[in-house]
């Protein structure tokens, strides 16, 4: 065995024990990371060879520019006057939340906003100039109220054959318009009868006193105011029928009615009822055949047809008058002005028709007496009077506007009354 292995072995240092204070410090820090050098040394640098590079967090100028050399310049929140100039062009930015006066200066020619739920006094502000808004469904009080002056809808069924229908008293004052059609206001309950009224009635007195007058002025002069006579009654009795426009109709009549005066004007005064009867069997007859070559309905033609003869009779039988002597006619359309004015009195019903009837009784005694047919007055003035209501009668039928009353209503009660006059005054004359 070699004798190295039996040689002593050096002598190694004893490690010295720490002191007391050494051994506190090392007790407070055994639990803390390692210090790092902050020059490590070149084993450090081997272990951190493959990790990316760390960033400065405050990199040095030029870094920082390399870095954000290609990035939009950053705008500075207070510009200065090179941002003023830069800007100078670009429309104002506006501020999201204005001032008050800013606001209200740019609001001032805009439309108030309107709340979506307004409060109580600004609603019933809004709202104070516009009509109620009326309820779909209204309530049964509402619903009462509203419909507390309008007259009773009855129903629409037929009613029993026993008892008749219940209609409203006729008007007096007449009716400015056709309100409503004659179904509906029969189904409401309305009479279906309208007096013409007071100014219907002094339009036929003005008339009647000119026919009278015109008589014993000749029958030239009677001409006159027959022909407009003639014009109301062939115009009023087509609107009367609920005929409008019916020009043709109207001007066929009419002219019929002006053929007739020249017919009874031509002949001697003994042939003038035939002139009157030929001049309407001719008119009839074309009336026919105008009808026929209608491209109407059945229905409809069949009633352009019969308002036609009736308005083309009733016109041309106004020409009775010029066939008159002279003296009837004074008379009887005296008569005939005393008993509608007589008539559009605010009076009851049977006496309205008393009065009436004596008035033109009386008118027909007192005119006869001047123009010599004595007491035959009497009976020339009361049938005249009758004719007359019977015109006034059929010119209120079926609801008639202001404009049947202007019409009809002046020249029907004349219209009627001239076959009558011619006859009874042949009589008494």
């Amino acid at each position: 065995m070699p004798d190295a292995w039996f040689r002593d072995a050096q002598p190694q240092p004893q490690p010295q024990s720490p002191s007391p204070a050494q051994a506190d410090a090392a007790a407070q820090t055994a639990y803390l990371p390692p210090v790092r050098d902050p020059q490590p040394s070149v084993d450090a640098a081997a272990q951190t060879a493959y990790l990316p590079p760390v960033r400065d967090p405050q990199p040095a100028a030029d870094v920082a520019a390399a870095e954000t050399a290609y990035l939009p310049p950053v705008r500075d929140p207070q510009p200065s006057v090179d941002a003023a100039a830069q800007t100078a062009y670009l429309p104002p930015v506006r501020d999201p939340q204005p001032a008050a006066d800013v606001a209200a200066a740019e609001t001032a020619y805009l439309p108030p906003v309107r709340d979506p739920q307004p409060s109580g006094d600004a609603a019933a502000a809004e709202t104070a100039y516009l009509p109620p808004v009326r309820d779909p469904k209204p309530a049964a009080d509402g619903a009462a109220a509203q419909t507390a002056y309008l007259p009773p809808v009855r129903e629409a069924e037929p009613q029993p054959a026993g008892p008749g229908a219940e209609w409203s008293p006729p008007t007096l004052g007449g009716n400015t318009l056709r309100a409503v059609d004659p179904a509906q206001a029969r189904a409401e309950g309305r009479s279906p009868i309208i007096d013409p009224g007071p100014q219907s009635a002094i339009l036929t007195a003005a008339l009647g006193l000119l026919l009278a007058g015109a008589a014993a002025l000749g029958p030239y002069a009677l001409v006159l105011p027959l022909i407009a006579l003639q014009g109301l009654t062939a115009a009023g009795w087509f609107r009367l029928n609920g005929m409008w426009p019916a020009r043709q109709g109207i001007a066929l009549a009419f002219a019929g009615a002006l053929v007739a005066d020249g017919a009874v004007l031509a002949v001697d005064g003994t042939y003038g009822p035939g002139a009157i009867i030929g001049t309407l069997g001719v008119w009839v007859l074309l009336t026919l055949v105008l009808q026929l070559r209608s491209h109407a309905d059945p229905d409809e033609r069949m009633y352009g047809l019969m308002a036609s003869v009736a308005s083309a009779a009733l016109a041309i039988a106004c020409a009775g008058f010029l066939a008159a002597d002279w003296a009837a006619v004074s008379a009887g359309a005296v008569a005939v002005a005393v008993a509608v004015f007589a008539r559009a009195l605010p009076l009851p019903t049977a006496p309205s028709v008393g009065v009436s009837l004596a008035a033109a009784a009386g008118a027909g005694i007192a005119v006869g007496g001047l123009v010599g047919l004595g007491a035959g007055g009497a009976l020339v003035g009361l049938a005249a009077g009758v004719c007359a209501l019977v015109g006034l009668r059929v010119a209120a039928y079926d609801y008639p506007s202001k404009f049947v009353h202007m019409t009809a209503g002046v020249a029907l009660p004349l219209a009627a009354a001239a076959p009558v006059v011619y006859l009874i005054g042949r009589v008494v004359g």
